[in-house]
């Protein structure tokens, strides 16, 4: 339910959403808390939206869908985005990055799911942080951060005693938390992969290991320039990063490079998946081409002797000797039987 709180300092009218209940979502929302208590709000236009505005506490603006342009120009505006700003949200096809800007900071990373058909899925989450806000653009509806919403909402842990920039490594953390999802996803294949690497020596097994090295190098061109940009976090030096965020920073930091050290053991393991399975198909293929060797070897001697006595000479004297077609047989028996003897002892078969 929602009751009214007056006394936070909020706008007329805002609620404070208790239990279960969430607002009804759509493609502008608007979270607004302090340490006594937060309210959620939804708007159907920019104007409304900035109405709500909490600028006694901490206020998170997260905008779904980026078609409606001109609502997004005009939300930058208000808060004094750069054009350059703009152009990045709206084109989803950057690397994460981290840009200091005088009036606020801007990050790019990138939201990953896992759709167990396709496998990882990726969304472009654009970050501006500023002193008391926080203005999220995201691709679609739904994301990883109703954890965050839930513990802003009940008071949970330490986020409504932290500022903007605390939120803003919260939605980062939560991200890298699906990242973690995804990674053991693709791990869980990839040991499925390298059970079968040894019986499978169709061209599907090494379509399908291509196509999860295709995936596994997509991860990895979003996770190392996260990395990077986090790294560079924590050496900026700007005042919407106080220093109380510093060891979370350092924790997002080494929660990332677990991610990048794992992307680089799953290149290596599909990489040894190939290999093996390769040298399995080449193992069975050289079983294949012993024993047609060695039939052909043992066929050699006897085409021999069948083409001695068919040659059309008129004196042969086996040809006309009542045990001849017999002897003959059992002479090519004992080659073919020696032969095979003798490839045994050599362990040749």
């Amino acid at each position: 339910m929602a009751v009214e709180r007056p006394d936070l300092g909020l706008p007329p009218g805002s609620l404070v959403y208790v239990g279960d209940q969430k607002p009804t979502e759509t493609s502008l929302s608007i979270i607004g808390y302090d340490p006594i208590g937060s309210w959620t709000k939804t708007a159907a236009t920019v104007e409304e939206l900035l109405s709500y505005r909490n600028d006694a506490g901490i206020t998170w603006i997260n905008v779904n869908g980026l078609d409606d342009t001109d609502s997004i120009s005009k939300l930058a505006k208000t808060y004094g985005l750069h054009n350059l700003s703009i152009e990045d949200i709206l084109n989803t096809e950057h690397r994460p990055k981290v840009e200091a800007f005088e009036d606020y900071l801007f990050i790019i990373a990138k939201a990953i799911t896992w759709n167990e058909d396709q496998g990882p899925e990726y969304e472009q989450i654009s970050i501006v942080l500023t002193n008391n806000t926080v203005i999220t653009f995201q691709e679609h509806p739904g994301d990883c951060f109703d954890a965050i919403r839930k513990r802003i909402e009940v008071n949970a842990g330490r986020i409504r005693k932290m500022g903007s920039d605390y939120l803003a490594y919260a939605i980062l953390d939560s991200m890298v938390d699906e990242y973690f999802k995804t990674l053991d996803k693709l791990g869980q294949r990839l040991e499925e992969y390298e059970t079968q690497a040894v019986d499978e020596t169709g061209r599907d097994f090494l379509k399908q290991l291509q196509f999860v090295k295709q995936q596994v190098l997509g991860l990895r061109r979003i996770i190392w320039p996260l990395r990077e940009s986090i790294s560079t976090l924590q050496r900026l030096d700007t005042e919407y990063i106080t220093e109380e965020l510093t060891p979370f920073l350092k924790d997002l930091y080494d929660n990332i490079l677990q991610c990048a050290e794992t992307i680089e053991s799953y290149r290596e393991l599909i990489v040894s998946i190939m290999e093996v399975n390769l040298s399995s198909v080449s193992n069975r293929m050289n079983e294949v081409m012993k024993v047609l060797t060695i039939i052909s070897t043992i066929f050699i001697p006897l085409t021999f002797v069948v083409g001695v006595y068919g040659m059309n000479f008129k004196y042969m004297p086996e040809l006309e000797h009542p045990l001849g077609y017999p002897v003959t047989w059992g002479v090519m028996a004992l080659i073919a039987l020696g032969m095979i003897a003798f490839f045994k002892r050599r362990h040749w078969l």
